[in-house]
C-alpha cells in the first residue's frame, strides 16, 4: 500500500461530481482503493473489479460505472493492462481546491442558522381561540371532547336555530363495548385550559416537536445503512424528515428498509427503487413479497364425498368430462 498516493486520494484529489454537481462519493471511495494498489507515483494500480467489489460493497454495474466517471473525469487514466486487469495510472498532480473547505464551513454556518432561527419561530409562536361564535343560519354548531364553545345565535325563530351538542364518546358507546385504558384516559383528560396557561404552555409543546424531529434525523444513518441502493443521500434526507412529519415512527421505516433489502438481495438492483423514491411513496408500507404457494399432490379435500342420500362415492371426472364442459 502506498501512503503517498492514499493521502492524495483522501485529502487532496479534487471531489467527482454528479451530472447533478453532487459530490460524487461512489466514486471517491473507488478512487481511495484504486491509491491503496498503486506505487508512490500512482502508477501500476490493477485490482480487479471483483477486489473493488469486496472492498467497497457496491455491485459490479457500480464498480464499472464510477471507474468510468473518473476516467471521464481525469482522475484516472488507462496505463495497459496486467493479466486481463485495466491498469490504472492516478493523476497525482491534480490538487483539491482550496474554496472548498471554506465551502463547506459555509454550509455549516448556514445550516446551524436556519436550526436556530426554526426553534426561535417555534418558542414565538401562540395559540389563538375564538371568543365566541354567532350562528347566522339554519345550521347547526356540534361541540365534541369537553370543548368549551360560547355561541351568540342572531335569528327571528329561536326554535329553529339550536347549537346542538352531541353526546360524548362514552355516551355513544354501547353497552356491551367495554372502553379500553387508552380510551378511558382520553375520556378522562382534563378540559381545555385557559387562554393564560395555553399561551405559556403552547410554544414549549412547539420546541418538544422540534427537538423531537432533530433526534429521529440521527435513526437516519441506520435507515442509510440498511437500505439496498445507496443514491441521492440528500433527496432521500428531505423526503426522511418528511416522513417523519407525517407521523411515521423511524423504526417502522428502518424495519421496512431491511425487509426491503433482503427481497432485492437476489435481484437484479437496476430495479431497485432509489431511497428517496421509496420513502415519497410510503413503501415502508408494502406487504413484503411472499413464496407462490406450492401444488399439493393427492385429492383434495371433501372430493369424492359420498352422497348423502346414497351413500355412493362421487364419480371422479375424466379427461373427456373437462372437454365437453360448458361454462356456467
Amino acid at each position: 500500500m502506498s501512503t503517498e498516493a492514499v493521502t492524495w486520494a483522501m485529502d487532496h484529489a479534487p471531489m467527482p461530481r454528479t451530472e447533478k454537481g453532487k459530490p460524487d462519493t461512489t466514486a471517491r471511495h473507488i478512487l481511495q482503493v484504486l491509491a491503496e494498489h498503486a506505487s508512490p507515483t500512482g502508477t501500476g494500480a490493477h485490482p480487479s473489479v471483483l477486489r473493488i467489489q469486496y472492498r467497497t460493497g457496491y455491485d459490479r454495474t457500480t464498480v464499472q460505472r464510477a471507474l468510468r466517471r473518473l476516467e471521464k473525469g481525469g482522475l484516472i487514466a488507462k496505463d495497459g493492462t496486467v493479466e486481463s486487469r485495466t491498469r490504472w495510472k492516478l493523476a497525482m498532480d491534480l490538487r483539491r481546491p482550496t474554496t472548498d473547505w471554506s465551502d463547506l464551513e459555509r454550509e455549516e454556518d448556514e445550516f446551524r442558522a436556519a436550526a436556530a432561527e426554526r426553534k426561535r419561530r417555534s418558542r414565538s409562536k401562540g395559540v389563538t381561540h375564538a371568543e365566541s361564535v354567532t350562528v347566522t343560519d339554519s345550521e347547526g354548531v356540534t361541540v365534541t371532547d369537553g370543548e368549551s364553545v360560547t355561541a351568540d345565535v342572531t335569528h327571528s325563530t329561536p326554535s329553529r336555530h339550536a347549537l346542538k351538542v352531541r353526546p360524548s364518546r362514552t355516551e355513544r358507546r354501547p353497552n356491551h363495548q367495554q372502553p379500553s385504558d387508552n380510551q378511558l384516559l382520553k375520556d378522562s383528560s382534563p378540559a381545555a385550559e385557559p387562554e393564560e396557561q395555553q399561551a405559556h404552555t403552547a410554544p414549549v409543546q412547539a420546541k418538544s416537536s422540534s427537538e423531537k424531529t432533530e433526534h429521529h434525523l440521527e435513526a437516519f444513518g441506520a435507515f442509510w445503512s440498511n437500505y439496498p441502493k445507496k443514491r441521492d443521500r440528500e433527496e432521500a434526507k428531505k423526503a426522511w424528515i418528511a416522513a417523519i412529519e407525517r407521523g411515521v415512527e423511524p423504526k417502522r421505516m428502518v424495519d421496512a428498509a431491511q425487509t426491503y433489502a433482503r427481497e432485492r438481495a437476489s435481484k437484479d438492483p437496476q430495479y431497485t427503487k432509489y431511497p428517496a423514491n421509496w420513502l415519497n411513496k410510503g413503501c415502508y408500507d408494502d406487504e413484503p413479497d411472499r413464496p407462490p404457494l406450492r401444488a399439493v399432490s393427492g385429492d383434495w379435500p371433501g372430493s369424492n364425498r359420498p352422497h348423502p342420500a346414497t351413500g355412493a362415492a362421487a364419480p371422479t371426472p375424466t379427461k373427456e368430462d373437462y372437454e365437453n364442459a360448458r361454462p356456467f
